[in-house]
This record gives C-alpha cells, structure tokens and sequence, in this order.
C-alpha cells in the first residue's frame, strides 16, 4: 500500500471498508463535521476533511447509479 505496515494514516484504506462500515465512517464524519471545524486543531480539520473526501469518493465509486433526489438539485 506504500503507508507503514500497509496502515493508511488516517485508518482503514476506504477501499478495504465494507459497505456497512463506509457508511457508518461517513455517517461519523458528518457528524463531526461543525465541531471539528469550530474546535479543532488546523491539523485535525485538515485531517478530517482529507478523510471525509476519501470516504466520500469510495461511495461514489461503489453506487455511481444512487437515487438522486431531484428536491436536492440545485440550480
């Protein structure tokens, strides 16, 4: 993997989730997200953040045919 000990540094490469625990991730990070931004050191929103695209660009690639509600398009 290139990471020492093949460990990502930020946890279990997204890749290697299963779909339960991808969601479970993200449902966290979202979770996290205000307080991180508010309170957190600049190395942890930078970390956060880096996490949270990481995750988030594993969902895409594993369901790129989700539902999409039109009620969340925006212009």
């Amino acid at each position: 993997m290139g990471y020492l000990g093949g460990m990502h540094p930020l946890g279990i490469p997204p890749a290697q989730l299963s779909d339960e625990a991808l969601l479970h991730e993200l449902a966290n990070l979202h979770e996290t997200r205000h307080d991180t931004l508010r309170h957190g050191s600049e190395d942890a929103l930078t970390n956060h953040s880096r996490r949270t695209d990481e995750l988030e660009r594993e969902y895409l690639r594993r369901f790129p045919d989700r539902e999409v509600s039109s009620a969340r398009l925006r212009n």
